[in-house]
């Protein structure tokens, strides 16, 4: 029996052409390493750092991780791809071209008699009504249209600078050592569990590992990021654990 795998905030495109080129290839052969014994591959969002889609035209970048997911699916192995808030207007070259099932928002699912509640992790936080007003207005029909009207050299270059601002404005809240029974990814999975059976919630956004106990059974994990921590989990039997990356 294969293995679950999952992981989250690549950021691929930050902070430089370099180092995301370099980050990408050691993604790559993180794929390569994993890949024998991967029934199922769940990209946990903000795998790009800034991802839009016109008609006919695409971000130019990551040809060699989209090559090596594609290559995976060829073969079989199942690949969800979530949503981030950085790279949420996928629509559908990534099913088309590469065979990835995107995912707007949570997902439930059991595998090996576990249930997983998945998401990227952004969309819970508690109060925060202005970030949700933003994350619902950049999601709709109308946000898209006036984006698609701009031309790519234009429209890309201008949703990379806001993507790093925003992304250099929350890393400060990230990095923040916040007491466990304050944190949001906590707080919902704490009242969640309450109503729902849930063996694991596994989120990203936070770039922060975290294995913590949710009351008596639940666990929560965090993946942490691929920008410094290298981190993912694995579902093994009925087991998930946390590992890092090293080649």
């Amino acid at each position: 029996m294969g293995k679950a795998y999952f992981a989250s905030d690549f950021h691929l495109g930050v902070p430089s052409y370099g180092e995301s080129l370099a980050r990408e290839k050691k993604i790559v052969r993180w794929l390569e390493h994993i890949e024998a014994d991967c029934d199922t591959l769940f990209l946990m969002g903000d795998v790009f750092d800034f991802w839009y889609e016109y008609t006919t035209v695409v971000p130019k970048y990551y040809t060699r991780l989209l090559g090596k997911l594609a290559s995976m699916t060829d073969a079989g192995i199942k690949i969800y791809f979530f949503k981030g808030n950085h790279d949420m207007w996928t629509f559908e070259y990534l099913q088309k071209e590469v065979g990835l099932e995107v995912i707007d928002e949570e997902l439930v699912t059991t595998i090996n008699g576990t249930t997983l509640y998945l998401h990227h992790g952004d969309a819970l936080w508690k109060g925060e009504a202005s970030y949700k007003f933003i994350r619902k207005v950049f999601r709709s029909r109308w946000a898209i249209w006036l984006f698609h009207r701009l031309h790519p050299n234009f429209g890309i270059g201008l949703a990379k600078y806001l993507s790093v601002s925003s992304r250099k404005k929350n890393s400060i809240k990230d990095e923040l050592d916040i007491p466990l029974e304050k944190e949001y990814q906590y707080q919902f999975a704490l009242d969640h569990s309450t109503r729902n059976t849930i063996d694991y919630y596994i989120f990203g956004h936070r770039h922060k590992p975290l294995d913590v106990l949710i009351g008596d059974k639940a666990r929560l994990i965090n993946l942490g990021d691929w920008i410094s921590k290298y981190t993912y989990a694995v579902l093994e039997n009925t087991n998930v654990t946390l590992h890092t990356y090293n080649d």
